[in-house]
């Protein structure tokens, strides 16, 4: 069977983890109960700093930016992927497919951004505390924000462009629970480098850019806490600083772990590389709220006051 994108293309079947079909069905309970707390959790902090006027502060606007992401990304894909562990609906249209991929990619790529804009925001507040309110304005923020959507989505617009202009012949079926870029790529018939190079590349300069200006960000970090004369204060800034740390490594670890197993992992089964692949859109959006909110006393005894009406 061949079909081509530029006609009336045929759906695409997602297999959901590839030789762990039989156990589909008792792994989607855990992933519902982790997409739920996912939800909740990021619409709740989203909803307490919304109400709170005294967070109402450049961390925590970044914090509310990243939950809206989260929620984002565990929505384009979960209730498709509990729909193909449960009911067996394993067709996606091929609109609908590239659409998924734009979300996937796009906004794990404004999360980078955001990240990034955290960790400027760290050292702002502990190696310039004097001049914080005067360079984070409301206004700075926005545009950091802005940036990040802007180059997120900008640099992900021209991949999903590039995978609608290809066509598609031979098997329609994607050994994934999602529609992820490469997976979708090889199933396409001609040359496909362009789409490898560029999507290889874009990810290279968003996470490689990110990363090295995370890294800075927190060796100047860690100078300045070091070089304080008071163990509290030192103390102090490694936990307002250790929250952070925790996100951007639930971020990137399993992310680079499943770019790198996507081209060159052979050797990996693939139910263990699909299993991390689904599990790294799921896990990083339910902890970030634990993570963030309930080490924020600010965000925590919101939340405990709320519980108790």
């Amino acid at each position: 069977m061949s079909y081509s994108n530029h006609s009336s293309p045929l759906p695409f079947i997602l297999t959901g983890i590839p030789g762990l079909e039989a156990a589909q069905f008792w792994i989607a309970f855990p992933f519902c109960t982790m997409y739920i707390m996912a939800v909740l959790g990021n619409f709740t902090v989203l909803m307490v700093i919304r109400a709170d006027a005294s967070l109402h502060q450049p961390l925590f606007y970044f914090f509310s930016m990243l939950a809206a992401i989260d929620l984002v990304l565990v929505t384009s894909t979960m209730p498709k992927l509990l729909s193909i562990f449960w009911f067996q609906t394993h067709e996606i249209i091929f609109e609908g497919c590239v659409v998924q991929m734009f979300f996937i990619h796009g906004f794990s790529a404004v999360e980078s951004g955001i990240l990034l804009a955290m960790a400027f925001d760290r050292y702002l507040a502990i190696c310039r505390p004097l001049h914080y309110s005067a360079i984070l304005t409301g206004r700075t923020i926005a545009k950091l924000c802005l940036a990040a959507a802007v180059r997120g989505i900008g640099l992900m617009t021209p991949l999903t462009c590039m995978v609608s202009s290809l066509s598609y012949c031979g098997t329609h079926v994607i050994p994934h629970s999602y529609c992820e870029h490469m997976s979708v790529v090889k199933l396409a018939c001609g040359d496909t480098r362009p789409n490898s190079i560029y999507g290889m590349t874009s990810a290279i300069f968003i996470v490689g850019l990110d990363i090295t200006l995370i890294a800075i960000s927190y060796a100047l970090i860690l100078r300045a806490v070091l070089g304080l004369s008071s163990r509290e204060a030192r103390l102090k800034s490694f936990f307002t600083c250790g929250s952070h740390i925790g996100v951007i490594l639930l971020f990137y670890v399993p992310g680079f772990f499943s770019f790198c197993v996507q081209r060159w992992g052979q050797s990996i089964p693939v139910h263990l590389h699909i299993l991390m692949a689904d599990l790294y859109l799921l896990v990083p959006p339910m902890l970030n709220p634990l993570i963030y909110g309930m080490r924020t006393k600010a965000i925590r005894e919101r939340v405990l006051s709320l519980l108790r009406q």
